[in-house]
């Protein structure tokens, strides 16, 4: 089983391809695996956003600009969660996948809508996550090959980092895994996109920005059938322990925004969309209206076996964890 298995990822893997040395896009998207990204985050262990990114990261020769770390109503205890990402790097490191940057703690609320909905008269928090933002994209950041800021969280520090400086929203792209798709284009509710429903709209309206609300079955990237193929390192029994505290759930895996990036050709339908400010309610951000002319992408369906194998070919190539 365990060798049929095997066989049947390294064959979908051997699909995986990708178009380097040109400067148009590799895939549906304007960015691409040559980009850097800054994962944004709450809880450590739900699904495997850290764990696609580093690996991804390694095979593209392309450092992790920065991890920013919050809380959430699932995952409250910042504390905690940091810890459990500062345990992710260390096993990262220690397994040769290089100099994974520590993650942030990010502190600040939810963000307030002012009564005549001005952007601009919105109380920032000045979050160390918005200031992790601002830096990496002065950094590393610029309007023709930008920082993208990969979420799986609320969308509070991106926010947060706008209204500190509107520069940074012609420096970065803004990716996210969050809400779902609707009948007239998407809806940014749950997941993630009810935590902070004023952040939504101003990421929406004021960033290049992608929502990927195409969800997969994350529990298959980790079947029990082969976890003893895991590499025999730190990395290998990190994912091993982790892999019963994965949710359950075909909307929970943040992942997807790290694949929409890191793996163009996991992307297999994207719409336009406009954001809707009207439409935003206590419960969820903006409404994301089909529009041909739109400003703002939807990613709707994705090639998860795809994702599942460039997962395992990763994992098992030796070349991976070398230093």
């Amino acid at each position: 089983m365990r060798a049929a298995a095997l066989s049947l990822v390294l064959l979908a893997a051997c699909s995986v391809t990708l178009d380097g040395g040109s400067d148009h896009p590799h895939g549906r998207l304007p960015v691409d695996e040559r980009n850097p990204i800054l994962l944004a985050n709450d809880g450590p262990y739900d699904n495997l956003q850290g764990e696609y990114a580093v690996l991804l990261a390694k095979a593209n020769r392309l450092p992790l600009a920065g991890i920013v770390v919050g809380s959430s109503p699932a995952w409250p205890d910042l504390e905690s969660n940091v810890a459990g990402w500062r345990r992710f790097v260390d096993a990262a490191r220690a397994s040769g996948l290089g100099d994974v940057p520590y993650p942030t703690a990010s502190i600040g609320p939810p963000l307030v809508r002012p009564a005549d909905g001005d952007v601009d008269k919105t109380v920032a928090n000045a979050s160390e996550g918005a200031h992790l933002i601002i830096d990496a994209s002065t950094r590393v950041g610029s309007k023709s090959h930008p920082l993208v800021i990969v979420t799986g969280a609320r969308l509070t520090d991106v926010a947060d980092a706008y209204l500190l400086d509107h520069g940074v929203a012609d420096r970065v792209f803004v990716v996210s895994s969050l809400g779902t798709v609707a009948a007239a284009g998407g809806a940014m509710g749950m997941p993630n996109g009810e935590m902070d429903p004023w952040a939504d709209a101003i990421v929406a309206t004021r960033f290049r920005y992608v929502q990927v609300s195409a969800f997969y079955d994350q529990l298959a990237d980790l079947p029990t059938s082969i976890l003893g193929m895991l590499p025999a390192n730190d990395f290998g029994a990190w994912i091993a322990a982790k892999q019963t505290r994965l949710y359950d759930l075909h909307q929970a895996a943040d992942q997807v925004a790290v694949l929409a990036v890191g793996l163009p050709a996991f992307v297999a339908e994207v719409a336009m969309v406009s954001a809707d400010p009207g439409g935003l309610t206590s419960g969820a951000g903006p409404p994301l209206i089909t529009d041909a002319a739109g400003p703002a992408w939807l990613v709707t369906g994705n090639a998860s076996a795809l994702a599942t194998a460039r997962f395992w070919q990763l994992l098992l190539d030796p070349a991976t964890f070398i230093p």
